[in-house]
């Protein structure tokens, strides 16, 4: 296994208002550590900038869309040219489900807009930019969700699932580059997102703990990040089985608000 920087001094994150975004922000917040960090919710992305400074990072915060592609470039960009990028995440994504009376096609295009377009508008300008220089690092959030199409939230499986396929291409086509690319496969984890969430999350994890798990498989320059592995294993199960098998038993399952 290939081991990567464990303390990259340029690190550029989005979806860092909370949740997993903020916790790895303020994980890699340290003396000597230029932190780029967007957000939705420009209140809460002040205050982990202002958390993340406190621990001695120079912090450059910005309300931008992720889907404005050349907005996203631009910053990047300006980003790069002030502290050359080490480490990039694209973690800005949405959740919604069935929970309403099914996916609305609004829903649906948003869905597949913010997790999909906006982790595109991230990654491609990070790569264009760490090419030159033949070294880099790119993690792109996925979710356990990503392995089987889940009834309660369709969209949102099938938007985790492409990022997912698209990163692991990524990785064996940019690995002669220089270039590291890691999916992040998460399950349950506290944040807002999960929060409107109305029944029970088995093996929830405080975002601390996600970040401590995410940081370690980076530094490790692993392929798949997944956690926790219990649920991991059952998702993998879940997969592998006959659909015949499985959507009888997946048809149980709580619809997602």
């Amino acid at each position: 296994m290939t081991l990567r920087n464990s303390n990259p001094r340029s690190v550029l994150i989005t979806g860092a208002s909370s949740g997993i975004g903020a916790a790895l922000a303020q994980s890699y917040a340290a003396p000597g550590v230029h932190l780029a960090l967007s957000g939705r919710d420009w209140r809460r992305l002040d205050e982990v900038a202002e958390s993340c400074r406190a621990l001695g990072a120079e912090v450059r915060s910005r309300h931008v869309d992720v889907l404005h592609r050349v907005a996203m470039a631009d910053w990047i960009a300006e980003v790069d040219d002030h502290a050359p990028l080490e480490l990039v995440v694209a973690n800005a994504g949405v959740s919604a489900g069935t929970g309403q009376g099914g996916e609305s096609d609004a829903q649906v295009r948003r869905i597949f807009a913010i997790n999909i377009d906006g982790v595109v508008n991230t990654v491609l300008p990070a790569v264009e930019r760490m090419r030159p220089r033949r070294r880099g690092q790119v993690a792109i959030v996925s979710s356990l969700a990503a392995f089987r199409g889940f009834p309660g939230a369709p969209a949102y499986c099938a938007s985790k699932a492409a990022v997912r396929v698209w990163g692991e291409s990524l990785r064996a086509h940019l690995k002669a580059e220089g270039i590291a690319v890691n999916v992040i496969c998460p399950g349950f984890v506290k944040s807002r997102m999960t929060a409107v969430n109305e029944f029970p999350m088995p093996l929830l994890m405080d975002s601390d703990k996600a970040s401590r798990i995410i940081r370690r498989g980076l530094a490790r320059d692993k392929a798949r990040i997944v956690f926790p592995w219990r649920l991991w294993a059952a998702v993998w199960l879940l997969a592998a089985l006959p659909p015949g098998l499985t959507d009888r038993l997946l048809a149980r399952l709580p619809e997602k608000g």
